[in-house]
């Protein structure tokens, strides 16, 4: 991941003076020797289909009691979020938990590509093999180009603004709720987007099934 977001968004940043006490977190490192994937997704974020193309990554919530990181996977086709997890730190039994969340949700062929940045945590031996498993094909962002997962970069945003930054939370747990209740909610189930003709992703995907 390679978000420019801080933990206070930057209109109250430049309204407050809050630059210095506002902190950002890094959740990507890729100087590692693990090994790296091609970058097979090539940013063609419109597969014709479900389960063709899958991105994942992982982002930052501030909280009282400290972070809070956020994993999570999305369908490219209708936009909709097929898995998540969070924790208090990034190990990469984050990455696999929000994977494995979206594989028993969705059930996905052979072949199916998911995408990610070049972070530790999707190169680790864990994520691979769970991949390799269920025979699904690993995709990585080349180095440090946000644009190569733009639509994941773009979902964090609207999580942050929409509900994130309006809230201050006391603790991980209220922060987990808050983000379950937004993305179960709302965004997958409300939320209108027009990359699908002013349509929630699960009516989209209803929609698609039934056309």
């Amino acid at each position: 991941m390679c978000e420019t977001f801080f933990a206070c968004p930057p209109q109250r940043l430049a309204s407050t003076g809050l630059a210095q006490s506002c902190f950002s977190a890094d959740t990507t490192d890729s100087r590692h020797t693990l090994p790296i994937a091609d970058n097979l997704l090539n940013r063609q974020f419109e597969p014709a289909t479900a389960n063709v193309a899958w991105v994942s990554d992982i982002t930052y919530i501030r909280t009282a009691s400290g972070w809070l990181y956020l994993a999570v996977v999305m369908d490219l086709f209708s936009r909709k979020i097929v898995g998540w997890a969070m924790a208090p730190n990034m190990l990469a039994e984050l990455v696999c938990a929000a994977l494995q969340m979206a594989i028993t949700q969705r059930q996905p062929p052979a072949g199916l590509l998911v995408h990610s940045d070049r972070g530790s945590q999707y190169a680790s031996d864990a994520h691979r093999s769970l991949l390799a498993r269920h025979h699904l094909q690993a995709s990585m962002s080349r180095k440090a180009n946000c644009w190569d997962n733009a639509v994941m970069e773009r979902f964090f945003l609207n999580l942050k603004m929409e509900r994130v930054w309006p809230n201050n939370y006391a603790n991980h747990a209220e922060a987990t709720r808050d983000v379950t209740d937004y993305i179960v909610g709302f965004y997958n189930s409300t939320r209108l987007h027009s990359k699908l003709g002013y349509l929630p992703p699960n009516v989209y995907e209803h929609q698609m099934q039934i056309s």
